[in-house]
């Protein structure tokens, strides 16, 4: 996967390179909880026995205009779990967590900012969600004057259900409509009738092998990335944090590295009731996504730094990296 050497014809997927006055982003790691994943719900080939206990990490992002001396915008990618596990209203999502157990809900993200001197409710700009599913929203009300960024369809999920993520497992009222922006959907999608009222005034555009991309401040420093497959409204980030240095933050789009690396594959198993079932609400765009990203380590060699949210190889070999400490 960090194969530096590039064919010719791959010249043109490349990264944009940095312009004259280039911003870029610093980025640390936030630790968000752990829960317990069984190899057979996720990878091909699983271990029927195994469950590694992973985290699920957040990210802090600040980032400054090129040569400004000003307050940095802070930006929260995800929350994590719920530091008390009783938050989580609904007796369907109780009865989920107990299929995910030993489940760490502490420290969580809010602890890991205040361990470095932010305050939550006074420091962060920003909330940008992967996704909402429960170890991934964690408590928005942890951050009651931060702008919450998701995207397209969340808002009509949280109020009506999907089919992979049904009514009964909702966390009403779990974003502040007057806190929540959406950004709008991509071109190509079929659900527009699913987008909210309210949305950023973002365009996406390609970028290297990502057909959907948004540039969050205009800068090419921070790009939301439309990440579909796994539930509505997925999103990832890729992030420009040097010259030749760039960070991609995969959120769900995987559960296990061996599947971004090709070791794995996404499972599909019996969901009990004679049909194949996997983790991601539509399997074929999750598959997409991910050859995207594959594509873009690929294309770009060693300049992309990529994690997932619940890489506990990662997060157990960079432990340096987590906040007060930069990654970049």
């Amino acid at each position: 996967m960090g194969d530096s050497q590039q064919r010719p014809s791959d010249d043109g997927l490349r990264l944009p390179p940095p312009a004259a006055d280039q911003a870029y982003v610093k980025v640390s790691a936030l630790n968000g909880g752990f829960l317990t994943l069984p190899e057979r719900n996720f990878v091909t080939d699983p271990d029927p026995e195994k469950g590694t206990t992973v985290p699920s990490m957040c990210f802090l992002i600040e980032h400054r205009e090129s040569g400004s001396s000003s307050k940095p915008t802070r930006v929260v990618f995800d929350l994590g779990i719920k530091r008390d596990l009783t938050k989580y209203a609904q007796p369907a999502t109780q009865h989920h967590i107990t299929t995910r157990q030993p489940v760490y809900s502490s420290a969580d993200a809010r602890s890991s900012l205040l361990s470095g001197g932010l305050d939550p409710a006074k420091d962060i700009d920003y909330v940008i969600l992967s996704h909402i599913h429960w170890d991934h929203i964690g408590l928005p009300s942890d951050y009651p004057h931060s702008k919450f960024i998701v995207g397209s369809g969340t808002l009509y999920i949280l109020e009506n259900g999907a089919p992979h993520y049904p009514h009964e497992r909702i966390e009403k009222g779990a974003l502040s409509a007057d806190q929540t922006t959406e950004l709008p959907p991509v071109p190509e999608s079929e659900r527009k009738h699913m987008a909210a009222a309210s949305q950023t005034r973002h365009q996406w555009q390609p970028i290297s092998t990502l057909p959907n991309a948004v540039d969050f401040f205009g800068d090419g420093s921070l790009w939301i990335i439309d990440a579909p497959g796994h539930i509505h409204g997925h999103v990832n980030a890729l992030l420009r944090v040097g010259p030749n240095r760039w960070v991609y933050l995969g959120g769900d789009c995987c559960h296990d590295r061996r599947i971004m690396t090709g070791e794995k594959q996404i499972l599909e198993y019996d969901n009990g009731q004679g049909k194949l079932k996997s983790a991601h609400a539509e399997l074929p765009k999750a598959r997409k996504t991910i050859e995207n990203i594959q594509k873009l380590i690929a294309v770009n060699g060693d300049a992309v730094e990529w994690i997932v949210a619940h890489d506990w190889k990662w997060a157990s070999e960079n432990q340096n990296r987590f906040f007060p400490r930069w990654m970049y």
